[in-house]
């Protein structure tokens, strides 16, 4: 059941108009002058990002190259991570993926709990779970470092809409009409969301809906130059995004 606090008018959300986004100049470039928006809400086609062999090949490089410049750091986070706290070294929640089909997500081990159920609480500022070097992985982003194993085995792309727990995709979905749209294409380690200044804590529906309008922005421009772009925005804030927590 969605909780009172949760609950948002979906008349409200529908009717909402949402101003163009203020993207950095860098991103704009690669857009284009003409910006598309899409509005899809139910069933939506896999999008061109999602079957593009040059998108895949970007994937594969990348994240093989990411691999084996993180390896000596992957090794090290894994060595603390072991020693500070009991429990597993890989987080692995299921996440929805392309088309909404379920796949396990790789993550370090950040927090005292693993939530993967029927209640997942987003984490928050000071979140009372997190483990002395989950605090600093999560600040660092380093607890996303497994998710380029995610991206070999073909469940993500490096950019892409951000997945989220099967249990908030349902939430979500059924607040807000467009949510669907954003299944149509392979989620990924970044996003034009992200490089916009839309990350952190998930205070109330409408934080979602501006997340949701960035990534159906980036699912109708797709373009490897965009993708290309915005990896270059995502390294200029790693680690240590100003947003992260």
């Amino acid at each position: 059941m969605i909780s009172d606090g949760e609950q948002l008018s979906l008349r409200s959300l529908s009717e909402r108009r949402t101003p163009p986004l203020a993207l950095n100049p860098f991103v704009e470039g690669a857009l284009g002058g003409e910006r598309r928006r899409s509005r899809q809400s139910t069933l939506v086609p896999v999008s061109a990002s999602s079957t593009s062999r040059a998108k895949r090949l970007l994937d594969v490089i990348l994240a093989s190259a990411g691999i084996l410049a993180f390896l000596p750091l992957l090794l090290l986070v894994a060595l603390l991570i072991r020693l500070e706290s009991p429990g597993p070294i890989i987080y692995r929640q299921k996440r929805g993926g392309l088309m909404g089909a379920p796949f396990e997500i790789y993550k370090f081990r950040s927090m005292r709990v693993t939530d993967d159920g029927g209640i997942v609480q987003h984490a928050t500022k000071n979140d009372p779970r997190l483990t002395s070097i989950g605090a600093f992985l999560r600040k660092s982003s380093f607890d996303e470092l497994p998710q380029l194993f995610n991206i070999l085995k073909g469940d993500m792309s490096i950019v892409g809409p951000r997945p989220h727990a099967l249990r908030h995709d349902e939430l979500y979905e059924a607040q807000i009409p467009a949510y669907r749209g954003r299944m149509c294409a392979r989620p990924g380690l970044t996003g034009l969301a992200q490089v916009s200044g839309y990350r952190g804590e998930i205070v109330n529906v409408e934080d979602m809906a501006d997340r949701v309008a960035c990534d159906l922005e980036y699912i109708t421009n797709w373009s490897v130059m965009l993708d290309l772009k915005l990896i270059a925005l995502t390294l200029a804030r790693f680690p240590f995004d100003p947003q992260a927590y």
